[in-house]
């Protein structure tokens, strides 16, 4: 859903890519423990290890993405 890139092709579920291993470690740990809730994003965390946890957030967070200011 998210992509391997962290770039999103579901217009439901946001972009990973650049975000904070941190936030995305802890938001992966509150689907796991039900603190935080998604049909999808629930049951896909219910599987994952701490381990495997921390590499998807580690994956995600190293993407380097750049923005551009919107001509006003």
């Amino acid at each position: 859903c998210h992509g391997k890139d962290g770039l999103s092709r579901d217009p439901e579920a946001p972009n990973l890519a650049g975000l904070s291993a941190l936030y995305l470690e802890k938001a992966l740990l509150d689907y796991k423990k039900g603190m935080r809730q998604d049909r999808r994003m629930s049951l896909i965390a219910q599987a994952l290890s701490k381990e495997q946890i921390q590499d998807l957030a580690a994956w995600y967070a190293a993407f380097e993405v750049s923005v551009k200011a919107p001509d006003i």
